[in-house]
């Protein structure tokens, strides 16, 4: 069953890839998908028998590399938190291949996309199930490749094969902080397996490691620096700028790399990690800081996008920044809760967002739909469940999640738990608010769009809509069925070694005055969006008018695109260009290859003149060939 899981999207990407004039489009669409969905299945399976009997699997299937003290083997570990992620993984990522098959109907490069969908969840299935940090990274770095794949699928745009140039090279960034993170613990503990690395940990917790002459704390360092291969993934701030690019790709894509698998790699990573995060105050503190600055600038951005995936896009950033300043403050298995619920509700986000596209033939500004609802009713009520959840609406999956999350905040020692708290109270109710207007502009008010009649605006057909009722379970039932597993009274007893509780987060009740602020923030957001978006818009633009600056500033992105185009991009093109002109055709062309080939041709045409066809000049060059022979045997 393990090898089943893990080799049988592998199985349906080599089939769709290889040979799609063989099994043709439809089949590689069934096989691809049907294999996803026996692997899903499986995952729940393996997930109740790991909570049953709290077993830990571990297989061997080969020996992978031995040379000197460096000794991997290719493996399959399945604890509890890898039990989730698979469920996470599998389950999501097999109504995203039946959801494509309607969405990709009238691509004629249907094999290559579900080849492309089916190996993006066998590596990222390789990254939660490795047992050492070098299986992981081969994982890590397997799911760079699939996204860049993915992104820039409809190469023909350039914009989307600038998106997936832009989403590699920033990961490769922070990949590099995961490299230098490997060689530290590889040697300094001997070892990159997981077990052998964390069962070292508390005893090498105090050692120093000097660098440059100054000693700092190791664990301080390997953590820090996994941490940045984190961000890169996890699009955190500063190395948050490919995500939203990331949207060209389809939007089965989106809802795949954004929902449950590539992004919630850098929440994994920590949560796996714990118990090297745990002896690193250092390292949560920044963990803590980075996740909470990220979830309020991300949310800050939303409010002002106009494209429907894009806003959704940074929510995804936003939702990550809590999942990893819960995990700063020590509250690992919280954020894993919220990873779990996120993903299917943001999930159905993005499938219904793309669900909308489709009904308006591919148009995706807000601005240009409106009053819509009763012509899609069916994309509409799974949008405003989706919605729902992530704004945390009471009894819904992101309700449980994220107010455990602030609960933890709350009552956390931690040295940063009040910035924490203040900015996710905040971001929950920003939050609410660019939902309900992505909302309310999509499917109320009056129809803007002037490329296509109201009449042609049509709903989605029973493939596409299939995904998106399941994904509206999970948005509705996941927290409240699995709060108790993963966060209740026993939930040590649930997550075993996987996680590791050494400064354990304790969720009490809230004073009862946020006990009735939170719901009614986010209750509230329902009127107050409503009133600024959509019945009295006149408000809103007066505002953006008089807070211009401000505005551009949100609108931007905070301009960070534009910063790193002046401080890497354009200083990076002008050195290409000095030593391409200057040195490559200057010095080495010219002198190299071209100046030999300059110099031949020019003694070619001299050596050519002497080829007049007269007897005289070839003897006058035989004699004075000949003279100059003897002077040199006489020399």
């Amino acid at each position: 069953m393990l090898y089943l899981i893990f080799f049988l999207p592998l199985l349906g990407s080599i089939l769709a890839g290889f040979f799609p004039k063989i099994i043709g489009d439809k089949l590689s669409q069934v096989v691809t998908s049907v294999l996803i969905i026996i692997c899903a299945f499986l995952s729940f399976k393996i997930l109740h028998d790991v909570y049953t009997t709290q077993n830990i699997y571990q297989i061997n299937i080969l020996s992978w590399i031995r040379s000197g003290n460096l000794n991997v083997s290719w493996g399959i570990y399945i604890d509890t938190l890898t039990a989730v992620m698979l469920v996470v993984v599998n389950s999501v990522s097999a109504l995203v291949h039946i959801y494509s098959i309607g969405y990709m109907k009238q691509d004629p490069h249907k094999p290559r996309f579900f080849s492309y969908l089916s190996f993006f969840t066998f590596t990222m299935l390789v990254l939660v199930t490795s047992d050492n940090f070098l299986q992981l990274f081969f994982g890590w770095e397997g799911v760079g490749l699939a996204s860049y794949l993915l992104i820039g699928f409809w190469f023909h745009k350039e914009s989307a094969n600038n998106a997936a140039i832009k989403a590699f090279i920033v990961n490769r960034v922070g990949d590099l902080g995961l490299i230098i993170a490997i060689f530290l613990i590889f040697t300094n503990f001997g070892s990159l397996n997981f077990v052998e690395v964390f069962s070292k940990s508390k005893d090498l917790s105090t050692n120093l490691i000097k660098i440059f002459g100054s000693e700092y704390k190791l664990l301080d360092l390997i953590c820090i620096f996994l941490f940045i291969g984190a961000m890169g993934k996890s699009a955190q701030i500063i190395l948050h700028t490919w995500l939203p690019d990331a949207m060209e790709g389809p939007t089965p894509v989106s809802a795949l790399i954004h929902a449950a698998t590539m992004v919630t790699a850098g929440v994994f990573l920590v949560a796996r990690c714990s118990p090297l995060f745990e002896y690193s105050a250092l390292a949560l503190n920044i963990v803590a800081f980075v996740g909470a600055t990220t979830a309020i600038f991300a949310a800050s951005i939303a409010i002002t996008q106009t494209d429907i995936k894009r806003i959704i896009a940074y929510s995804t950033c936003s939702q990550l920044g809590y999942m990893f300043f819960a995990a700063g403050i020590g509250a690992y298995h919280i954020a894993i809760f919220h990873l779990f619920t996120h993903a299917f509700f943001k999930a159905l986000l993005f499938l219904g967002a793309g669900s909308v596209i489709h009904a308006f033939h591919e148009e995706q500004n807000i601005e240009k739909m409106g009053g819509v609802w009763k012509k899609i009713p069916l994309t509409y009520i799974f949008m405003v469940i989706g919605t729902l959840a992530l704004t945390g609406f009471p009894f819904l999956a992101g309700f449980y999640s994220k107010d455990a999350i602030l609960e933890a905040s709350y009552f956390s020692k931690s040295l940063l738990s009040g910035y924490a708290f203040t900015i996710g109270l905040i971001t929950a109710f920003i939050t609410a608010i660019y939902s309900w207007r992505l909302i309310f502009k999509t499917f109320h008010g009056k129809f803007n769009n002037e490329n296509i009649t109201y009449e042609k605006v049509h709903e989605s057909g029973a493939i596409m809509l299939i995904p998106l009722f399941f994904l509206s379970l999970g948005a509705i039932f996941s927290g409240y069925l699995f709060k108790d597993l993963f966060i209740g009274i026993n939930h040590q007893s649930f997550w075993g070694k996987s996680i590791f509780f050494n400064n354990q987060v304790m969720l009490q009740h809230f004073p009862v005055w946020l006990f009735f602020l939170i719901p009614t923030l986010i209750i509230g957001s329902i009127p107050i969006s409503y009133f600024l978006f959509l019945k009295k818009k006149k408000n809103i633009e007066i505002f953006i008018e008089n807070q211009k600056p401000f505005y551009n500033f949100l609108k931007n992105k905070w301009y960070f695109d534009e910063l790193y185009d002046s401080i890497f991009v354009k200083p990076s093109k002008k050195i290409g260009n000095i030593f391409w002109k200057k040195i490559d055709i200057g010095i080495i062309d010219n002198f190299g290859p071209d100046g030999i080939s300059k110099v031949v041709k020019n003694i070619s045409i001299i050596s050519s003149k002497f080829q007049s066809g007269f007897l005289y000049h070839y003897a006058l060059v035989t004699l004075i060939g000949l003279i100059i022979l003897v002077t040199i045997l006489i020399i």
